[in-house]
């Protein structure tokens, strides 16, 4: 009774602190801790304590906390025996009719059991686990081939009212559909994956507000150790696919279960780590989650876009996708030496989780009435079982397929401290030491190539990487949002998230430009598509927020480049025929940032000049330009592609210095106020359009979130500086919702 009081006690209390946070979120920020942090460690918190409640009831158990959901062996039970102290075993006797249940007495099988065993051995075995992880890859193919993907919006229909017309005239369409798709963040599992956040904030020597995710990630497995590799990762349920698929047929390449290699994870996250203390990110070539979400995007995204949009859609490949598709084939052919041989030995992911395992509550235990059968080691996919059958916490997940099997239900799951009727350990003898000499010299070698390595990695990437400090390097287009080039490429995890959820595939994955620096970072490829303005959607999936997230009324008004025209080749400036195909795009997508100027006008005697002379040619407006790109998309494919009159386009946006905004934090659009003000005082003649915003509000207009980031701009009201007009004060066009089926792309001109 007393256990259950004290269960009871803290379920309530853990209840309390999730209402309180979830109605006053100041309450968790006064005290310090991030209010999404405090929900997870409640919930948390909640969980032990109904299990602890729970498993009180439990005749048979004399565990505090017991944990066991697998499906137990069946065998003949003796009257005064339970068939199992599974939760889950219990609910389903309870739920199941008679007559698909297993008869005890002569054990013979029932439907339910004959159909899982259908599937697999580890489906009968541990059903919970084969579900969730089912679920969990169901889940991160939806958010990334349905949730990411842009094309199902359609701009609004034009309201037949003038005046509710002139305001909803500038589109969100693309931004208001990713936002209705995404129940969950499409980033989600990018957000849970540790490694990516922490070695991004150290890199970047910044807060990455993912990194609340990541320790929530961790609290749970405390409760359930490396749980996440078990049950939530989709690398790992992807590669035990190819090794029930292809891996378990190949066995010439199997090698054995103690080499070298069984501690390459912690080395490769020593390393990871390092390069990252050195200001060099190379989690996302090595992270799980980054690794299974570029590999999709190389390898089906093309698939995908091809079939249901058209192949001539589908942006070349370069070599870096080259390289990425193999590394990650290459994830999944080591399943041919053991199954999950990455999730076993190479995953730095998996070894952060690991060493989160030291600080577990609960494990595998194993009693006395085990009878060394050995087929818990022979169905353990982590190499998690010693040879005398008791476990490496390390590398357990707490998959309980090992439960499932045990013809003794010898193995429990159950409190770190619990010690109730336990086998003999080291028998039969494991030859196992904590670290004799061959540990040790394995440990010096292994760390010291590990610092090697990343020493290497890094001075190497610095030294052929961005040369930001060269005015001849190639310095590429960002998207809207992004952070100072510098911090840009220590922040950018290379996952492709923001490829899949871009509209025409504006974004592009950089290739050896920056050497290894710039790899896989997104760059815009204007020659292919435009930016779409009524899209946000790259800094709402970035997990690491390299592209910051901003609402649509800030992303109207960041600077990506500037415009520049050759005034070369340009048709009106060289004098060989009218052309205006960038100012209709720019006026079109509503920022009306060039004008035209009359060039080559012919005059008489008199010096007046000859009607019917010369021609309009444009003029960027620079303080109106977004570097948006879709004029360069024009111009090469009407004038460079179609009609083969310029070698590249004549109009090409570029970035730098003084033609970007580049910010870590604060407000575009007081930016620009800021900017107008001072051509309004160096000019106090001339007029200009300040847009104004309420001082009390934060920089985005919306409420600051605990982590000192804009929360997520869905919802948020309209611009401060008033719809019915662009960022500048012009009114928009009319043309602005073009439909998305012009013969061209419309904003995806080839």
């Amino acid at each position: 009774m007393r256990r259950r009081g004290l269960a009871l006690a803290v379920a309530l209390l853990a209840a309390a602190v999730l209402v309180a946070v979830a109605q006053n979120h100041w309450i968790a920020v006064r005290l310090g801790i991030p209010p999404s942090l405090a929900v997870t460690i409640a919930c948390v918190g909640l969980a032990a304590a109904l299990l602890v409640l729970l498993t009180s009831f439990d005749l048979g158990s004399r565990a505090v906390l017991r944990l066991d959901w697998f499906s137990p062996a069946l065998r003949r039970l003796k009257p005064d025996q339970y068939a199992s102290h599974s939760l889950t075993g219990r609910l389903l006797r309870w739920l199941v009719p008679e007559g698909l249940q297993s008869d005890r007495m002569s054990k013979q099988r029932g439907l339910l059991r004959k159909t899982l065993r259908r599937f697999g051995l580890s489906w009968l075995a541990s059903p919970v686990r084969r579900i969730v992880q089912t679920i969990c890859l169901v889940t991160f193919v939806v958010l990334f081939f349905y949730v990411c993907w842009p094309y199902d919006a359609r701009p609004a229909a034009e309201s037949p009212n003038p005046e509710i017309a002139a305001v909803e005239q500038w589109p969100s369409h693309y931004s208001d559909n990713l936002a209705a798709k995404e129940i969950i963040p499409a980033e989600t599992f990018l957000m849970i994956d540790p490694l990516v956040s922490l070695s991004t904030a150290v890199a970047s020597r910044s807060w990455v507000w993912s990194l609340v995710s990541a320790a929530a990630i961790l609290i749970v497995c405390v409760l359930i150790p490396r749980g996440f590799c078990g049950y939530l990762c989709p690398l790992g349920t992807t590669i035990d696919l190819f090794d029930w698929a292809i891996g378990k047929r190949v066995k010439r390449f199997r090698v054995p279960g103690d080499g070298w290699w069984v501690h390459i994870k912690y080395y490769l996250l020593a390393g990871t780590l390092l390069c990252s203390v050195f200001g060099v990110l190379v989690s996302g070539f090595v992270s799980a989650i980054p690794v299974i979400t570029r590999g999709m995007l190389f390898l089906f995204d093309p698939i995908q876009t091809g079939t249901l949009r058209g192949w001539h859609l589908v942006p070349a490949m370069n070599v870096g996708h080259v390289i990425s598709i193999a590394m990650f084939l290459g994830v999944l052919s080591l399943g041919f030496f053991r199954p999950r041989f990455w999730c076993k030995y190479v995953c730095p992911s998996g070894a952060v989780f690991s060493l989160g395992n030291l600080f577990r509550i609960t494990e595998r235990k194993v009693e006395s009435s085990c009878i060394n059968c050995n087929k818990c080691v022979e169905i353990c996919p982590f190499d998690a079982i010693k040879p005398d059958f008791t476990t490496r916490t390390t590398d357990c997940t707490l998959c309980q397929s090992c439960g499932g099997v045990c013809p003794t239900h010898a193995i429990k799951f159950v409190e770190r401290w619990n010690v109730v009727e336990l086998k003999v350990e080291n028998d039969p003898p494991t030859h196992e030491t904590a670290l004799g000499r061959r540990g040790f010299l394995s440990l010096a070698g292994g760390t010291a190539a590990a610092v090697a390595g990343s020493a290497g990695v890094s001075l190497a990437t610095k030294a052929f990487g961005a040369r930001l400090d060269d005015p001849d390097a190639f310095l590429p287009v960002r998207p809207p949002g992004s952070v100072p080039e510098q911090e840009f490429l220590e922040m950018c995890i290379r996952c492709g998230e923001c490829f899949k959820a871009c509209p025409n595939d504006v974004l592009q994955p950089e290739g050896f430009q920056q050497g290894l620096e710039g790899l896989w970072s997104p760059l815009v490829n204007a020659d292919w598509a435009g930016c779409e303005s009524s899209c946000n959607a790259c800094g709402q999936v970035c997990p690491t927020g390299a592209i910051r997230a901003l609402p649509l009324a800030e992303k109207k008004v960041a600077r990506m480049g500037l415009a520049i025209v050759n005034e070369k080749t340009c048709l009106p400036f060289a004098g060989q025929e009218e052309c205006d195909l960038c100012v209709q795009e720019c006026n079109a997508a509503g920022y009306h940032a060039i004008e035209f100027k009359r060039v080559g006008t012919e005059v008489d005697d008199n010096g007046v000049p000859i009607e019917g002379t010369g021609y309009s040619a444009p003029v960027v407006l620079a303080d109106q330009c977004v570097g948006c790109g879709l004029c360069q998309t024009r111009c090469h494919a009407i004038n460079v592609k179609e009609r083969g009159l310029l070698g590249e386009s004549a109009i090409i946006i570029e970035a730098g210095e003084g033609k970007e905004d580049r910010m870590m934090s604060g407000s575009y659009i007081a930016l620009r106020q800021q900017e107008s003000r001072q051509r309004a005082t160096a000019e106090p003649g001339v007029e200009y359009f300040v847009p104004e915003t309420d001082a009390d509000e934060s920089p985005f207009g919306v409420p600051e979130s605990p982590f000192g980031v804009p929360e997520s701009p869905f919802g948020v009201p309209e611009s401060p500086f008033g719809v019915p007009e662009s960022p500048f004060g012009v009114p928009e066009s009319p043309e602005m919702d073009a439909p998305d089926d012009d013969p061209f792309g419309t904003l995806n001109l080839k």
